[in-house]
């Protein structure tokens, strides 16, 4: 997991919403067995949690990538 502060959770919001093909009303295409799951980054406040989100999503927008990298890189 990697942490992100209250803003960054906001633009990680918004990229959901915007860019992942996976997110589907809310819920997680991935995480689908017959019923519907709540896309988990949707309802994080304080992480990243989701590695396609992490892996291709997040990419997209290199600022707050490489921010997010950078703030978890010196908090371990």
């Amino acid at each position: 997991m990697l942490k992100t502060t209250p803003s960054q959770a906001l633009r990680v919001h918004r990229l959901v919403c915007k860019l992942c093909c996976n997110c589907n009303h809310g819920n997680c295409l991935l995480l689908d067995d017959g019923e519907k799951h709540t896309c988990v980054q949707l309802i994080s406040r304080y992480g990243i949690y989701c590695k396609y989100f992490l892996t291709v999503v997040l990419p997209a927008e290199k600022e707050l990538h490489e921010k997010i990298l950078i703030q978890n890189k010196y908090e371990n």
